[in-house]
Order: structure tokens, then C-alpha cells, then sequence
């Protein structure tokens, strides 16, 4: 099955209809806990975890991952595809949209911490 693709252009362009795409950020657990940014307005799920509860079919759906070959986020939308979903993945993921300069929301990430010189984690 071919996954529709949208660029990070398109999908910045239709954020501004009515009604916009619902985003859904289906990244692995580690790149999202250790990433600081999520697209506007997106709707965190994992990637075998979307919430079909909060979709309609009708709705267009664009989900997107931390991936350069979009590959969760293909699976996730393939799933939705074949249920009956409207659904397309952005297009480079989460760093395509960053690169491109385009809006984003921050979230707090795990801080490391530097061991001080002569002590002992016991």
C-alpha cells in the first residue's frame, strides 16, 4: 500500500483551514522523550497506540515521526488507511519541519547532569 506523503510546506498551509488536519506524533518513545519540540497542536500517540476514539474518518490525518524514511509513521498511517481514515505523513518528519524553519511547541526533555570530579554515586 502507497502512503500518501505531505510536504512540510503543505502541511504548514493547511494548518490555517478550516477545520485543520489533526497531527499525531507517533515517534518512538526515546525520540520524543529526549526531543525538546512537537508540531503545533499535535496529538501525542505511540505508533500502534492512535486513539481511534478521537478520529473521524472523514477527518484528515497527518502523522509524523523522528524517522528521515518516515517509517513508524508510514505504519501507523497504512493501519489508518486500511480502517478508513483520511490519513498522509509528513514528509521528511519532525526534523524536515524544523529544518524548514516552520512553528514548533517545546516540551521539556530528561537533563543529563555532569558528574562532579571525586565523588562517588553510590
Amino acid at each position: 500500500m502507497t502512503v500518501p506523503r505531505v510536504t512540510s510546506a503543505e502541511l504548514e498551509r493547511r494548518m490555517d483551514e478550516t477545520p485543520p488536519p489533526l497531527i499525531v506524533d507517533v515517534r518512538l518513545k526515546y525520540p520524543y522523550e529526549h526531543s525538546t519540540i512537537t508540531l503545533p497542536g499535535a496529538l501525542r500517540a505511540g505508533p500502534a497506540m492512535v486513539d481511534r476514539s478521537r478520529l473521524s474518518p472523514g477527518q484528515e490525518i497527518v502523522l509524523y515521526d523522528s524517522d528521515p524514511e518516515e517509517m513508524v509513521a508510514e505504519r501507523a498511517a497504512a493501519a489508518l488507511i486500511a480502517a478508513g481514515y483520511r490519513a498522509s505523513v509528513l514528509e521528511g518528519g519532525i526534523a524536515g519541519w524544523a529544518a524548514a524553519k516552520f512553528p514548533t511547541h517545546t516540551k521539556s526533555a530528561p537533563q543529563l547532569t555532569t558528574p562532579v570530579s571525586g565523588q562517588s554515586r553510590v
